[in-house]
């Protein structure tokens, strides 16, 4: 068969690409980096010819056009799986709509017609020999979104590395109907995150609880990326990976040789993720690297394939924790932030693994924009904060002041215990609190102190 031929059969410009959306459509963005940031642009300049065109991203990498239209008008309704920094920004002025999900479950929202799918738009590397277009660092669900739409559009882009799989990386040219040679816009990458005292405190302690041998996953942001960090300048080795987000901390760990998958049970040598965010020497580093694999979701947050290989740690950020041991890591109050993404997952699959821990990392204060100091260990969420993990889930919970297991403990002794983690400024007033909600034993011998053992 002649790839390249077929290639040039089905290659249109961005504007035909977007005159192929009708009203009322349903459309489907790719993941991540492989969000279709020129053909976005010239959807957008449709506003005012279409109408009620739905549109669902993950995490569109910048601001999407369709979103950012300042007169809100009819023609686009943005919905998110998981926001990024510019999906808050327009889901705080009104033009942005989150969709709760966990991550685990995407490709079923797919399969079993939860949702209709329109169209899907998606970018990818440029066509191999073999007729494949890779979707490099944003595997995720793109397969359940493109075996479900009636249209498939592929928008090239250079910039994307060639990442191997797995499983769901690629869609050959015999599935696509339209291609569009973008301008190769560079990827998103993302700073290195700040890292404070208190963040390298808190992932001291975790570090301490690890043993040789440990199969690693780390979520977004400053604590997660310190404790890979510190992991890299650790004796610890002969470390693996199963995650959700391949991150720079897990390049740190590689050429610290500290990463060497060898005692997985499952995928042994090999380091899986779903998607990829950080820097370009990152992105360098997953391009046709076959000590990595990349997966479709589904696989990689399964919980039985999380908690497959021993001695799985998951180690993920949160908002705020209340004196239940709920756990909040995307939103506070009425204000969306992030998403559930795969904390759930992975909270979960990780506790199930034989000598695995799940660890929630948060600092135990926050200052706000009016310069006032709040504990992040709450009594109670206030109105509108949604509840990422339900208490009866959450196992460790580290602050700068130690840690706690919240596993098999009653209502007052989980009070007790993350208490003794809050501030010590506002551990009489949690108190307080606390036997207010009929949650608090007054013990003759009992004071609150910190507890930084992994019991």
């Amino acid at each position: 068969m002649d790839h390249r031929k077929n290639y040039l059969s089905k290659k249109i410009d961005a504007a035909e690409a977007a005159a192929l959306v009708k009203s009322g459509d349903w459309v489907d963005y790719g993941a991540f980096c492989a969000a279709p940031v020129t053909i976005d642009k010239f959807l957008a300049k449709r506003a005012g010819e279409i109408s009620d065109v739905k549109i669902r991203a993950l995490a569109f990498p910048g601001v999407a056009a369709v979103s950012s239209r300042e007169d809100k008008s009819s023609s686009f309704i943005y919905n998110n799986w998981h926001f990024s920094g510019g999906d808050r920004k327009c889901h705080d002025s009104g033009n942005c709509h989150f969709i709760p999900f966990v991550y685990h479950e995407g490709p079923s929202h797919y399969y079993e017609k939860n949702i209709k799918n329109n169209v899907c738009i998606l970018a990818a590397s440029p066509m191999d020999k073999f007729g494949n277009f890779n979707f490099g660092i944003a595997n995720s669900f793109q397969r359940a979104m493109i075996d479900s739409a009636d249209i498939v559009i592929v928008e090239v882009n250079e910039n994307i590395p060639v990442c191997l799989g797995g499983a769901g990386e690629f869609i050959h040219i015999s599935e696509v109907d339209y291609v569009v040679e973008s301008d190769n816009p560079r990827l998103l990458t993302l700073p290195e995150p700040k890292i404070s005292e208190t963040d390298k405190k808190i992932a001291e302690i975790i570090v301490n609880t690890m043993e040789d041998g440990s199969c690693i996953q780390l979520g977004i942001g400053g604590m997660p990326n310190a404790v890979g960090k510190l992991i890299a300048q650790s004796n610890l080795k002969d470390l693996g990976v199963h995650t959700e987000m391949f991150a720079d901390a897990y390049l740190d760990m590689y050429k610290a040789g500290k990463l060497t998958n060898t005692r997985k049970f499952k995928n042994k040598g090999k380091s899986v993720y779903t998607f990829a965010l950080g820097s370009q020497e990152l992105y360098d580093f997953l391009h046709l690297n076959p000590e990595c694999a990349s997966y479709p979701v589904d696989y990689t947050n399964n919980l039985a394939a999380i908690s497959a290989n021993d001695k799985m740690i998951s180690i993920n950020n949160a908002i705020e924790v209340d004196l239940y041991g709920q756990v909040s890591s995307e939103s506070s109050g009425f204000r969306h932030i992030t998403g559930t993404g795969g904390q759930f997952d992975f909270a979960y699959g990780a506790y199930h693994s034989k000598g695995g821990k799940s660890f929630i990392c948060l600092t135990s204060t926050v200052t706000d924009r009016h310069g006032k100091v709040k504990s992040r260990i709450k009594p109670v969420f206030s109105p509108g904060t949604i509840t990422t993990l339900p208490r009866s889930i959450t196992n460790y919970v580290v602050t700068e002041f130690g840690m706690v297991n919240l596993k098999g403990k009653s209502t007052w002794e989980r009070a007790e215990a993350l208490i003794s983690i809050a501030h010590p400024d506002f551990r009489e007033e949690l108190i307080k609190e606390a036997e207010k909600m009929n949650i608090w034993v007054k013990r003759p011998y009992c004071t609150v102190n910190v507890d930084t053992s992994a019991a």
